[in-house]
């Protein structure tokens, strides 16, 4: 998907319309979007995305799609199906009131996209400062264990987005080469990638969730060495799901001589 940013368009007039008529208070997400503006801007993401091929659907809305979910705790697909279907997010994003919105695999690709190009940190520093702007946080001393709650976040962020990386390129191998993919997966797979892989999803103890992230580490080479090694599926390597697997795995894993990955 390549990047044509394009000016950003107002709120259209039906949509702020009617919102007026049902809201006519507000709620918190078009008060940010009255208090902020779009927060985002598409030049701030000409860097993970190519200059051509098929136009990707707006970043700063994909950012702010993001954002969003932190505020009401849901997954990618209940954030797509709220683009779909609430008033009050088509306002923030100036969507027209019958605009569908995008599939929630395009979240997890959009993620992938600013780890690979290193550009994770973008959201919050963004946001960070717009508060920052408009005087709603006091600067002051960095607590120490600061450093440490970073760091968690981080490796939680790390596991989700390899487990949804895989679980997509999964998905989309499916609706490709399903009996291909039949006699490659292992029967594990269906359930660990069957639903998405999330905070909820995890499991509790930290020795748990770090085995499971290098089990994943292990199927998502599993699966590209399968691909590479069959000369009937090798074309689907250039799969985008698949190459953005690769990408993020080149990234994220190191492989020792036994050919296992370390996270």
């Amino acid at each position: 998907m390549s990047l044509h940013a394009d000016p950003l368009v107002e709120i259209p007039a039906r949509t702020a319309d009617l919102i007026r008529i049902i809201l006519p208070k507000g709620n918190t997400i078009p008060q940010l979007r009255d208090c902020f503006g779009t927060v985002y801007h598409d030049d701030q993401f000409r860097a993970p995305h190519p200059t051509r091929g098929q136009p990707a659907y707006a970043p700063w809305r994909l950012a702010l799609v993001t954002v969003f979910p932190f505020l009401e705790h849901l997954s990618d697909r209940q954030a797509a199906e709220h683009v779909r279907t609430r008033l009050d997010w088509k306002y923030a994003l100036a969507l027209e009131l019958e605009d569908l919105g995008f599939h929630s695999s395009v979240l997890s690709e959009f993620r992938a996209r600013l780890v690979t190009a290193d550009q994770g940190e973008v959201l919050f520093n963004t946001f960070l400062q717009i508060c920052r702007d408009h005087h709603l946080l006091n600067v002051g001393r960095q607590r120490t264990d600061s450093p440490h709650v970073l760091a968690r976040m981080r490796f939680l962020h790390r596991r989700e987005l390899i487990g949804e990386t895989l679980r997509v390129a999964l998905d989309d191998l499916a609706t490709i080469v399903p009996d291909a993919l039949c006699r490659v997966a292992p029967s594990a797979w269906w359930t660990r990638y069957g639903r998405r892989v999330e905070e909820g999803n995890l499991p509790h103890s930290e020795s748990a969730r770090t085995a499971l992230a290098q089990t994943i580490g292990q199927d998502g080479f599993f699966l590209m060495a399968s691909l590479l090694n069959d000369p009937d599926l090798n074309i689907l390597l250039h799969r985008p799901a698949v190459e953005a697997l690769r990408r993020v795995w080149l990234q994220q894993f190191q492989r020792d001589d036994s050919g296992d990955g370390s996270l």
